[in-house]
């Protein structure tokens, strides 16, 4: 009897360290899911594998049930989690095969000026015009300063500029224009102001100069395998306001429309939300992505090339998928997006974009306009991506 005790009693103990070796296991591999950013399948898969285990170990070491029975069951548990895993892992293989868009930021250190490896346009003569003296200080839009750090690295003193402390910085429209109306930048480029910032300048007594320097499209397309040709704009605010969900209703074949969205805090959702002209956008496509800590976070969904995708962006950042053929423009309002459409205005959505002065009494400023209005700024323009005011 006392030897009975003592095998139970070596039972339990063997069966509680045994539970807590592997329930430290499982934590460890729900932490290593959560910071590889699987959190939604993997950390209930863990926890459902962690409590079969245990219970399937308690059957083995206390021998409840057949054996036969618990082997079988185990074989089949096993069997499911592998087909579990290879499931969702196939799944992921197959949405991360298509391309993705992202239109956030423009490294800034890849479009230096003088810098080693620069992707900046580079002219192919000597610039007709070279600053000296006091140089204009010049700010603008991140998507922008590709644009104008060509024209620093063609017509500036070679040096460094620190993008936030120079003569040549990057702060960003809406800082840009603030440095602007302050007197602390001479010239900006951007699009035009918002109401806030027209009235911010009224407000500080300062009046803004725009000179069209280029022109730029809000674009929209599709996989390049879609049939659909073009969407007009009310068309547009159909499938993103949620009354239109299939290609069919716009003259494609029969998929649900896949309407991918931007950030909130990005030109191109900025340039969405104009466009629906009052109509309440639709919820956007979520999805979670790892934050700092092993945290998740979701957030609008990036586009993503599915057959049935439908997304914007600007025209400048859609370059690339285009001319490997993955994505197609869609023509608004019958009108494509070419280079002449979009200078001539006849493209619906293109606007110019603007050397914006606020008054300053920098000597070199009216040159240097005159220069990128010149033959070699609008082709410094034009290379990078951009449409200019005037073709050469």
């Amino acid at each position: 009897m006392g030897g009975m005790i003592v095998g139970v009693g070596e039972k339990v103990i063997s069966t509680i360290f045994l539970t807590i070796s592997l329930v430290f296991i499982g934590f460890i591999a729900a932490v290593y899911a959560s910071l590889m950013g699987a959190v939604k399948f993997y950390t209930p898969f863990v926890i459902i594998v962690t409590v079969a285990v245990i219970i399937f170990s308690i059957m083995r070491i206390f021998k409840l049930g057949y054996p036969r029975i618990l082997r079988i069951s185990v074989i089949s548990f096993t069997s499911l989690c592998i087909i579990a895993v290879a499931t969702y892992e196939i799944n992921q293989a197959y949405h991360n095969s298509f391309e993705t868009l992202n239109d956030a930021e423009v490294n800034l250190r890849e479009y230096a000026p003088f810098s080693e490896d620069s992707k900046l346009v580079s002219l192919p003569e000597t610039a007709t015009l070279k600053m000296e003296g006091q140089l204009p200080v010049l700010d603008g839009a991140t998507a922008l300063y590709p644009v104008y750090g060509a024209f620093v690295e063609a017509t500036y003193p070679e040096k460094n500029y620190d993008f936030y402390r120079s003569e040549v910085m990057c702060s960003k429209t809406d800082q840009a224009y603030e440095k602007l109306i302050n007197g602390d930048a001479d010239i900006i480029f951007a699009a035009g102001p918002s109401k806030r910032q027209i009235d911010l300048a009224k407000k500080r007594g300062v009046e803004l100069k725009l000179t069209p320097i280029g022109r730029e499209a809000f674009v929209f397309f599709v996989n390049s395998r879609n049939s659909v040709e073009g969407l007009t704009i009310e068309q547009i605010q159909g499938i993103y306001s949620g009354e239109v969900t299939n290609w069919s209703e716009v003259g494609g074949n029969s998929a649900s429309i896949r309407a991918f969205q931007r950030p909130d805090d990005s030109g191109s959702q900025t340039a969405l939300q104009n466009l629906m002209e009052g109509k309440t956008l639709m919820t956007p496509l979520k999805e979670d992505v790892v934050a700092g800590m092993g945290g998740i976070i979701e957030q609008t969904a990036q586009y993503r090339n599915y057959n049935n995708a439908l997304g914007y962006s600007f025209r400048y950042f859609s370059t690339d998928m285009i001319e490997n053929d993955e994505i197609r423009h869609l023509k608004i309002n019958g009108v494509p997006p070419s280079v002449e459409t979009i200078r001539t205005g006849e493209y619906p959505l293109a606007a110019e974009f603007y050397a914006i002065t606020a008054g300053s009494d920098n000597p070199n400023i009216d040159a240097f306009i005159e220069w990128i209005l010149s033959p070699q700024g609008q082709y410094i323009i034009e290379e990078t991506g951009y449409v200019p005011l005037n073709l050469n």
